[in-house]
């Protein structure tokens, strides 16, 4: 089975083609803070760092973006959303994204706060929490 048939990693259950895939691929943006944040989820599941840099503010982008070869985003969880929809111009989510790494497993708990800007939702930054366990 292709990737594009498998189900997404952001967790809304529908297939990856349907539902991350074409944000990814530049063909349509993310309609609220949180398609964003599940889109970009869906990206650091699969190391896709185009995408991660592309949705992330220029004023709090780093330089680039690294991926650890050995850890795997396994489930991602919303925990608490203020505003961000399509009528907004800022909104925050608050998810953990579960991982699996050499040392085991764990989640990262973040307060994610997102600006649209030109139509286009953007991350800016974060307060986040790793949480072995």
């Amino acid at each position: 089975m292709e990737r594009s048939e498998k189900r997404c990693p952001c967790g809304t259950g529908d297939v990856y083609g349907e539902c991350c895939e074409p944000l990814h691929r530049g063909e349509r943006e993310a309609a609220t803070a949180e398609g964003l944040m599940r889109s970009r989820f869906s990206a650091f599941a699969f190391a896709d760092a185009d995408y991660v840099m592309r949705t992330w503010h220029p004023r709090t982008r780093p330089d680039s973006v690294e991926f650890d070869p050995g850890e795997r985003w396994t489930r991602l969880e919303i925990v608490d959303k203020t505003d961000g929809s399509p009528f907004h111009d800022q909104g925050t989510v608050t998810f953990r994204a579960y991982f699996r790494n050499s040392d085991g497993r764990g989640y990262l708990e973040e307060r994610s706060s997102f600006v649209k800007e030109e139509g286009r939702w953007l991350y800016r930054d974060g307060d986040a929490e790793f949480h072995p366990q």
